[in-house]
């Protein structure tokens, strides 16, 4: 039989896989644009602009000098702009918005100058976008709710520390002065946490600015002569949901690092607290180990694991806080470690080594920073030093041992 007659086997083959490589080419587009994405060929829209802005940073000079670099140390960034007048750190900001605004080390009241300035800039962008006939009417609609965001964000009195719009975007609000404050607390929050919905209209404290409003104002009645501070920090990318990257440390490795570079930016003589919801538990696990002795304390709420099988394999001097809603779902999910999948030991069980605190008042995953709580007041009693009043859950009797 001649070999070449017919199609044979080996064809059966390619063809079966030529079939699979067009599904699934297929199933990608089709995701693509349900999701608001449209191929436009040519298009020049900077899909990383603060990664562009910052190339652009490091080729200038200012003042005949080179400009210093935009990650290096924040006390070195601090030397820098005490170098200029008010009138140069205005200069820079005006011609470099992002990278300023996203400079620790940069003086905290030009960063918010500079944030204002960027934030106009991609709003006008995501405006475009409402109106571009090349997009879905889904990716029109998505930037018409981005482009609210971004206005909303904009509002008289608000704090902005960070922001990239790059991908689904990051962010990071101040409540309270900062550079003047005693004690910082930090809202590390969960998944799905983008630009989008970095803040929400309805059930507002189950975003992360509404979280860090309702803690400021938690703080503020606990003990109104505290020099406090909160940050929603949702300057990092979270999971997109509760799927594969929910149950692996990719996403919170990379997360931790960026928190370490923002407390590690704030002024040394601040005693911080870090309020790690859900996933955002998991970041402020990783990060444990190598932040800063001023970091006195970590609570966790709705924690799926902290990625140790224990509070001493933190490897943090930090007293390390824990509460769970008694309907919070989380509490379904396995605590273990296999292969990457999975965080670990429950914070909540009393072998983990936690102070276990009151939850009572809070409903669901979501509800740890409801106005009214006791969740919530207590971590306005951690956030403003006074450990030695919470409530602890009844079942933990060693949770006020040892406070200092």
């Amino acid at each position: 039989m001649n070999s070449f007659s017919g199609l044979g086997p080996s064809s059966g083959f390619l063809q079966s896989t030529a079939w699979r490589a067009a599904l699934a080419l297929a199933v990608v587009f089709v995701m693509l644009a349900i999701t608001g994405w449209t191929a436009v060929r040519g298009s020049t829209e900077d899909t990383n602009p603060l990664a562009t802005a910052r190339n652009s940073w490091q080729h200038a000079t200012f003042l005949g000098r080179p400009l210093p670099d935009p990650q290096g140390p924040p006390a070195a960034l601090r030397a820098f702009f005490a170098t200029l007048s008010r009138a140069e750190k205005q200069q820079l900001a005006d011609r470099y918005p992002l990278v300023v605004g996203n400079m620790g080390g940069a003086p905290v009241k030009l960063r918010y100058r500079a944030n204002r300035m960027a934030i106009d800039d991609a709003r006008r962008v995501e405006k475009r976008r409402m109106n571009d006939q090349r997009l879905t009417p889904v990716g029109r609609q998505e930037a018409g709710r981005l482009m609210h965001r971004l206005a909303s964000m904009m509002s008289s009195g608000r704090q902005i520390l960070a922001f990239d719009p790059a991908g689904g975007g990051r962010a990071a609000e101040v409540f309270g002065n900062l550079p003047a404050a005693h004690r910082v607390s930090v809202v590390v929050p969960g998944v799905d946490t983008n630009l989008t919905t970095f803040e929400r209209t309805a059930r507002a404290t189950t975003a992360p600015v509404g979280m860090a409003r309702a803690l400021y104002g938690a703080e503020r009645e606990a003990r109104p002569s505290a020099r406090t501070a909160v940050i929603a920090w949702a300057d990092f990318t979270s999971p997109p949901g509760i799927g594969v990257e929910a149950a692996t440390g990719k996403l919170a490795a990379d997360g931790a690092i960026r928190l370490r570079a923002l407390v590690n930016s704030l002024p040394s003589s601040d005693t911080v607290s870090l309020f790690c919801h859900s996933y955002g538990s998991v970041v402020c696990g990783v990060a444990a180990r190598d932040l800063p002795s001023n970091v006195e304390d970590i609570a966790v709420a709705g924690s799926p694991g902290m990625r140790a099988e224990n509070r001493a394999r933190l490897g943090t001097q930090a007293r390390v806080w824990a509460m769970r809603d008694s309907d919070d779902w989380i509490q379904d999910i396995p605590n273990l470690e296999v292969g990457g999948l999975g965080h670990g030991a429950d914070p909540v069980d009393p072998s983990f080594g936690s102070r276990i605190l009151s939850a009572d008042g809070a409903v669901g995953h979501a509800g740890y920073f409801a106005p009214g709580t006791r969740s919530l007041r207590n971590f306005a009693l951690v956030g403003v030093g006074a450990t030695d009043t919470v409530d602890c859950a009844s079942d933990d009797p060693q949770c006020r041992t040892a406070l200092v």
